[in-house]
């Protein structure tokens, strides 16, 4: 009996194998290009598996053992469009594939890795990166249509360089986007956050996508709308200002000719900004509450031809221009309407760039950029300006100023792939310019008062006035080059090693900068729902244009700065003496200064929840080595504070990379469809961030003595998260939603004197150290309703369609305070001076073909 059972069981397990290897089938193919030459190196996914693969030297790739049922097969590579195919796979054997890819356009080049929430092993496929398509950008709550300040919560500041977060523009570094928001085809924050192509850590890097040509016409045109009428008060100012804001922005995308050679895009963008901003101070008559004009013109138009020159050759022409035109800038808070200024800006760019495919192997991608721009800035009153200490600044603005640039960048990478290697490198130009200063400000001197009592008894505690020659030219070099192995150890196992080497000008001294970068990912799990992350990097930083620009205007010869302590007042200068025959002040570079660098390492666990869901959990530390700060070592010394060391000189403000910073954070996000009805992504984080200097134009409390330096980072918040997507429940209830929720921020008690005669009201009170108050957190939800209406009845994705918007922006108006005052001078002090804006409401229609 026994042994017939176990016949029978044999016999049952023979047949459910053979009917389980009946039901499934190995998916094969060739990747080749449009001359039929094999393609190797590229990624193959196999969607709905979540499983990936790269093609071998023949171009052939394999999945075994699938099971019969419906699939997207996706399939990129370097320089080459994107192809999806859709696969049937049934009991029978599926016949090999045979998938060409054609040469990308010059924009599509740099979009090579899909944006899914598919858990993967590949280096650029890391789930807590922020992404946003242009279909969620058109649904998310944007005031002004401004993605880059709607995605900024997802920012790291501790990562960040002294010039702030990098943009990248389709794979090159800029200062802008170039193109009107609907130009935008996707934003991106920390993705790959190790590669060693940019110069910055993912979560300081905000990587934009433009729009390419297409075969067909397609335009968009998007009119936006604000009135007070709809805001609510500011709780500063006493009544609600007649502010009005207009944007028409639009873009035209299509073909010149029959459109399978030459495609082209269009893009412009006009605000008119009605703006006022409000002034709350307190002056020797009382308080002042008062609103005031400051009104914006901003004119801005693009255009891009691209042109598949061969088969495997593609180049494109850039050209953007903008005019901004700014009345009253610098009024409000302390500002009395006395120091406004009017500014411009006007800049021009061209833009080259040229994609080759020189062997299903090798593609060249080169970028070359040329711009020019020029900002001046005049003062609306010409006077002595008057600083009372976080109480007023009125007189005059005195901050006559202009700014040239003529510069361009390049960019040239190779992209190598052979089996399982992919390797990237490149040399690039960030910046070489040539930048000119007439630097006419504080010509007729500044009185600085401790306080409101001080000013009321004619009291300064310094006077500073320049003279000389107020014009510089310079040029500015920074330079990168990289190389990148991106390794495909097994299915389940990649890793990405680089280095990058990094070099400005006026740091000759300093030329070994550079930084090797490691990320690894291993699937945990057999099904590959579970990936291990980790990775390091070092990442230098760069001065930016302003220090380089204070080093050889106060050099003590061009421009002469003179800085008086305890003048009298009304006249700083008493018994007959002369502002030239004062000791002048100076910028110096520290001997041993070197660029600074940061050391980032991570690990974390990404988990495929659902097949279009994925949660991740990262811990992330940070270390910043030689941070920039500047220090007076002509400082009076202690304990009298009578005497400065070189009695020749009064400041000299030294440059220095001294200081340190340490960082932890712990990082959960969730992102994708996490419910039927939402799609987005969400973000907590707890961190805490030292350090012992803000910055490179940050001076300390007592430049002998930095030891009460340490403490809180200005970027430190403990708490903070980011809700950013969309709910659809219907077809009314299309929402998109901006929730952030942020504990607060440190700021320093300071005792607004100057005590230790530096000319700097810094000094604290004995014992207190650096950012040890705290101000309250901010909790703001922005949200938007649209409303899509198509014109014909042509199927959705392709005819005429008119969209209806409402945002608002701090649904519940909740007062989120800023700027507290921890000056024990100041008639503000422990009180909130400015809030984050009010509930406001923006209407928009969108038309679209």
């Amino acid at each position: 009996m026994i042994h017939r059972l176990v016949l029978l069981l044999l016999l049952c397990g023979v047949a459910a194998y053979a009917q389980t290897a009946s039901s499934t089938s190995a998916v094969t193919g060739v990747v080749l290009d449009q001359n039929d030459a094999v393609i190797s190196g590229a990624q193959v996914t196999l969607q709905e598996m979540r499983k990936t693969t790269r093609t071998d030297e023949a171009g052939k790739f394999r999945f075994d053992r699938i099971n019969t049922g419906e699939y997207q097969l996706f399939v990129t590579r370097e320089g080459f469009k994107a192809e999806t195919v859709r696969l049937i796979l049934t009991a029978r054997p599926l016949a090999p594939l045979r998938i060409v890819l054609t040469v990308a356009d010059v924009q599509q080049e740099i979009v090579v890795s899909e944006n899914s929430t598919q858990v993967s092993t590949e280096a650029a496929s890391n789930q807590d990166v922020a992404s946003v398509d242009r279909q969620m950008l058109d649904t998310l709550p944007s005031l002004g249509q401004d993605y880059i300040g709607t995605m900024a919560g997802f920012l790291n500041a501790g990562a960040m360089g002294t010039g702030g977060a990098t943009l990248i523009v389709d794979g090159m570094e800029a200062v802008k986007a170039g193109v009107s928001a609907s130009g935008i085809q996707e934003v991106r924050i920390n993705n790959n956050p190790y590669s060693a192509e940019y110069a910055r850590p993912g979560r300081a890097r905000i990587e934009i996508i433009t729009k390419p040509g297409g075969a067909q016409y397609h335009g968009t045109f998007n009119f936006l709308f604000r009135d007070y009428r709809l805001n609510a008060r500011d709780p500063f100012a006493l009544t609600r200002p007649p502010e009005q804001r207009r944007i028409y922005e639009g873009n035209l995308i299509g073909p010149i000719g029959n459109g399978k050679k030459t495609v082209f895009v269009i893009t412009a963008n006009r605000e008119e900004d009605d703006l006022q901003s409000v002034i709350f101070a307190r002056t020797a008559s009382g308080d002042l509450r008062q609103n005031f004009p400051n009104p914006t013109r901003n004119t801005e138009f693009s255009g891009r031809i691209s042109h598949q020159i061969t088969d495997k050759s593609t180049f494109a022409a850039f050209y953007s221009f903008q005019d901004r035109v700014t009345k009253n800038q610098g009024v409000g808070g302390f500002n009395l309407p006395e120091v406004a200024t009017n500014t411009r800006f006007r800049e021009d760019i061209a833009r080259f760039s040229h994609n080759w495919i020189v062997s299903p192997k090798l593609v060249n991608q080169t970028q070359l950029l040329l711009g020019r721009y020029i900002a001046p800035t005049e003062s609306v009153r010409q006077a002595q300006r008057i600083v009372v200490q976080e109480a007023f600044t009125g007189g005059g603005a005195q901050a006559d100023f202009n700014r040239t640039e003529e510069h361009w960048t390049f960019s040239q990478i190779l992209t190598y792939s052979s089996g399982k290697h992919v390797v990237k490198a490149g040399v690039q130009v960030p910046d070489f310019s040539r930048r000119g200063i007439n630097d006419q400000t504080n010509k007729l001197g500044t009185f600085f008062f401790s306080s409101l009592a001080d000013y009321q008894q004619s009291k300064p505690f310094a006077f500073v006035q320049q003279q000389g020659r107020t014009k510089v030219i310079f040029w500015e070099m920074v330079l990168g080059a990289f190389v990148q192995n991106e390794i495909r150890m097994r299915p389940d196992l990649s890793i990405a090693v680089g280095l990058r080497y990094d070099w400005q000008n006026y740091f000759n001294e300093d030329s070994n900068n550079f930084n090797p970068r490691l990320s690894i990912a291993w699937a945990a799990d057999k099904v590959r729902k579970t990936v291990v992350r980790t990775g390091f990097g070092f990442f230098y930083d760069r001065t930016g244009p302003g220090p380089i620009s204070d080093l050889l205007r106060f050099d003590g010869e061009r421009l002469r700065r003179y800085v008086i302590t305890n003048p009298s007042f009304p006249n700083p200068l008493a018994n007959g003496q002369t502002l030239g025959a004062q000791p002048n002040s100076i910028v110096r570079l520290a001997p041993a200064t070197v660029i600074p660098f940061i050391l980032q390492y991570s690990v974390g666990v990404e988990r495929q929840l659902q097949k279009t869901l994925a949660l991740t959990a990262s811990y992330i530390g940070t270390r910043g080595v030689n941070s920039f700060r500047s220090r007076d070592v002509n400082a009076p010394l202690p304990p009298l504070f009578a005497t400065r060391p070189d009695p020749n000189f009064m400041v000299i403000r030294q440059i220095e990379s001294t200081g340190r910073m340490a960082g932890h954070a712990l990082e959960v996000g969730l992102r994708g469809n996490v419910t039927r009805y939402f799609n987005g992504m969400l973000q907590y984080v707890f961190g805490h961030a030292w350090n012992d200097t803000s910055g490179i134009n940050a001076f300390p409390a007592n430049s002998y003595d930095l030891t009460g330096e340490w403490g809180r980072a200005d970027f430190d918040i403990r708490h903070r998260f980011n809700l950013l997507g969309t709910v659809k429940a219907g077809k009314f209830f299309n929402l998109g939603m901006n929730l952030a929720l942020n504990t607060g921020a440190p700021y320093t008690l300071t005792t607004g004197r100057d005590n230790n005669r530096d000319s700097q009201t810094l000094d604290r009170p004995m014992g207190v150290g650096r950012n040890t108050l705290e101000g309250p957190g901010i909790a703001q939800l922005d949200l938007r309703w649209s409303r899509d209406v198509y014109l014909t009845k042509a199927k959705k994705d392709k005819g005429p369609m008119v969209t209806l918007a409402l945002d608002a922006f701090n649904v519940f108006n909740r007062v989120n305070y800023a700027g507290y005052v921890g000056n024990q001078s100041s008639p503000f002090f422990g009180s909130a001076v400015a809030a984050r804006p009010v509930r406001r409401l923006q209407s928009s229609l969108r038309f679209t073909f």
